[in-house]
């Protein structure tokens, strides 16, 4: 739809003018035996009823042509420059070159995040990706929104509404990772959920949810985790009521401390192969890297808190790695 209205009202002026270029530059060639130049040299002046004088005096054939070129060119050549105009000076071309930018580099993306809707807690989710360096789409559907976001990423928000496939293939759902949804509407969030889901079966999707008996539809409609932010707030606050500083230890350590202290997870496949079905005394990543394994979850999705040094990494299992920005970096480029 995007598409169509921008060639209405700029691909189709601008071709009806070539065409009258055209049948002028034809009939002054075939009629009056005028070369190239001189021939867009007549067309030109004839469409735009400037007056100039004739490159040879007309014949009587030449001059029906002329009249019938002026007649037939004059609405059509005033209806084209006033769409023009009218496109270039109400910001439109302005909008459509925007919009093809965003575009442009969304399609160079891979291996990102979308975030639909962008309120409180879309907003939080941003300002976490960017700590940690992940690019990331926002769809949004409020233009006073979206003419107010300037992070860093700013440069790929769309504007529009989540629920439809087709703004969800501009955002490179193909290729995405994951999907945060966060409207504050339960059936907007299932209806995202399911299309993500069929569009890319691979990705990882993160609901939202207001409703209690929200969060079980959203995961049999394909989200892999849904937040309640309202219940999950409130056992927060009343866990830092009961042991204030074992919460804000773990809130450092999640990303919503410094930016020196990493939590990671390593999953099987991004191990190497001379690491893979290893043992975790094999890797000696405490000694290599100074990063400590503080837990395991098995191919079975069964977590281990302090998993024992005989602990072997086989498929679908997953490290839990915790330690500085430095460290974890030292760590990556140990086991890839």
């Amino acid at each position: 739809m995007f598409a169509y209205r921008h060639f209405s009202k700029i691909y189709i002026p601008v071709s009806l003018l070539v065409l009258i270029v055209c049948i002028g530059i034809g009939g002054f060639m075939s009629i009056e035996g005028y070369n190239l130049l001189e021939a867009l040299y007549m067309t030109i002046i004839t469409v735009a009823t400037v007056g100039f004088q004739e490159v040879h005096p007309l014949s009587s054939n030449g001059r029906l042509f002329t009249i019938f070129l002026i007649v037939t060119s004059f609405g059509t050549f005033a209806y084209a420059v006033s769409s023009i105009s009218k496109y270039v000076l109400d910001g439109e071309f302005n909008q459509y070159y925007k919009n093809f930018k965003i575009l442009t580099a969304i399609s160079k993306l891979d291996n990102h995040v979308i975030i639909c809707g962008y309120g409180r807690n879309g907003r939080q989710a941003a300002h976490v990706l960017k700590k940690h360096n992940t690019r990331f789409v926002v769809i949004e559907e409020k233009k006073a929104v979206v003419e107010g976001i300037n992070h860093k990423y700013s440069e790929l928000v769309l504007e529009g509404d989540a629920t439809l496939d087709e703004v969800l293939f501009k955002a490179g759902i193909a290729k995405a990772k994951a999907l945060i949804t966060t409207l504050p509407i339960d059936a907007d969030n299932l209806f995202i959920v399911l299309s993500a889901r069929a569009l890319n079966p691979k990705l990882v999707i993160i609901s939202r949810a207001s409703e209690d008996n929200s969060d079980k539809k959203l995961k049999i409609a394909g989200a892999n985790n849904v937040i309640m932010p309202d219940k999950l707030g409130g056992a927060h606050m009343a866990s830092l009521v009961m042991k204030p500083d074992v919460m804000e230890f773990v809130d450092y350590i999640t990303g919503q401390g410094g930016d020196n202290i990493r939590l990671e997870e390593i999953t099987f496949d991004a191990l190497s192969r001379g690491y893979q079905n290893k043992t975790i005394r094999d890797l000696e990543i405490r000694n290599k890297s100074g990063a400590n394994i503080i837990g395991f979850k098995t191919a079975q999705g069964e977590y281990i808190i302090n998993p024992s040094a005989d602990t072997e990494i086989i498929a679908d299992a997953k490290l839990f790695v915790l330690g500085t920005t430095e460290q974890i970096r030292k760590l990556k480029e140990l086991l890839a």
